[in-house]
């Protein structure tokens, strides 16, 4: 008999929702399953991946991150001067065409994972990419619609959309109560970078 898959969002402001969705890869693979991990706007640069490509039963893709986007009015004139031209900002809803593109590429593979032979499927940020208007509900609504009922599909990153929270069946909220980034201190490679 064929295991029921369930739907999983680890979303809020808080730390550990990649690391909580990377431990489940690894308990997953330790358990003889075939994982599919897509991390959207991310590129090869955080240390977890270079782990990840090793292990067995595990199959990393990586949506890149072209470049640093902002939607219009969500940076203040003091952050985007420190930005310079480091950061395209666009209007909400009208994201970087080769941007979106890239993303659309992601949200394919996302299809076909959850359709195909994998028992879990890891999204990794895809919540932010909805939120950056770089994937939209349709590709959502695709992405659940292609999910065989027995894989498990793990969805991370802030501000979830209300599509996926609807959909899941479990949603865990990170909450920030305390962050040593307040304090200015910048990401370290191996516990966030």
């Amino acid at each position: 008999m064929t295991q029921k898959g369930y739907i999983q969002v680890y979303t809020g402001d808080g730390k550990g929702k990649t690391t909580a969705a990377i431990g489940l890869a690894v308990r997953a693979a330790g358990a003889g399953k075939k994982v599919c991990i897509i991390q959207f706007m991310k590129s090869l640069a955080y240390s977890e991946q270079k782990v990840l490509q090793t292990l067995p039963g595990i199959t990393l893709l990586t949506v890149g991150k072209p470049y640093f986007i902002a939607k219009e009015g969500m940076l203040t004139a003091e952050q985007l001067a420190a930005w310079g031209d480091q950061i395209t900002v666009y209007p909400a809803g009208h994201p970087p065409a080769e941007y979106r593109a890239m993303i659309e590429a992601g949200v394919d593979k996302a299809v076909e994972a959850v359709s195909g032979g994998y028992d879990m499927v890891i999204l990794d940020e895809y919540n932010m990419a909805c939120w950056y208007d770089l994937a939209t509900e349709e590709d959502t609504a695709r992405i659940l619609a292609a999910r065989r009922p027995e894989t498990e599909l793990v969805v991370t990153g802030r501000n979830a959309p209300q599509q996926l929270l609807d959909a899941a069946d479990l949603i865990t909220e990170m909450k920030k109560i305390r962050h040593y980034y307040d304090r200015g201190v910048e990401a370290r490679k191996g516990i966030e970078d």
